[in-house]
């Protein structure tokens, strides 16, 4: 980034991104972001973060993956995030019911 700064607020994010703030919002819950908060507790992203929001966005928006898909992609562990957690319940319930055939 051209004339790089060591922290970005949600809006020049989301003009940097092309995405509105409550996008940026949503990702952070799904993807298990954590901008650093500032006084009055506003995100401070860094460039790192900015990245990695952009790769999320290209993801997402250019290659048509799906949130479970990216974070795939992105190898976060599925049970890190808010809906990784049924996600997760849900492969282990296959699994246990996989192992019940072949036991029966």
């Amino acid at each position: 980034m051209k004339g790089q700064k060591l922290y970005y607020r949600i809006g020049e994010v989301s003009r940097l991104l092309g995405v509105k703030p409550h996008v940026i919002r949503y990702w952070e819950q799904e993807f298990g972001l954590r901008p650093k908060r500032g006084l009055g507790m506003q995100r401070r992203y860094t460039p790192e973060d900015i990245e990695r929001l952009r790769t999320i966005k290209r993801l997402l928006y250019e290659e048509g993956y799906k949130i479970t898909g990216a974070k795939k992609k992105l190898k976060i562990p599925l049970a890190s995030t808010a809906e990784g957690y049924r996600d997760l319940l849900v492969e282990v319930l296959k699994e246990l019911k996989e192992i019940g055939k072949i036991l029966s």
